[in-house]
């Protein structure tokens, strides 16, 4: 199940994200499904429009129940810094150990 604690650990494609908080103002507000990701970037998409985002510069609100409504949604909030790495090697993680 995801949770705020194991939310860094999961696949993020597919699941609905907004930016809550950028350095670069232009990106706080860009919200839709995340379709790629990369080492220190994900890629949104919202209709016929794809936005990249970089982690490290972001704060991120993921939608964990896609299924219902977005009023009835809950929200998890998490620091872009922590999902810079390898998509592979970040859902390895395990433990106090940043990388196995």
């Amino acid at each position: 199940m995801l949770t705020a604690e194991t939310l860094p650990r999961h696949e993020l494609v597919g699941l609905h994200v907004r930016v809550a908080d950028s350095s670069d103002p232009t990106l706080v507000g860009c919200e839709g499904t995340v379709v790629s990701e990369t080492t220190n970037t994900l890629l949104l998409s919202a209709g016929s429009r794809s936005v990249r985002v970089p982690k490290a510069v972001a704060t991120f609100e993921f939608r964990l129940d896609a299924e219902c409504s977005e009023d009835a949604s809950e929200y998890v909030v998490v620091e872009g810094e922590r999902l810079v790495a390898r998509p592979a090697r970040r859902t390895e993680r395990t433990g106090d150990s940043r990388w196995q």
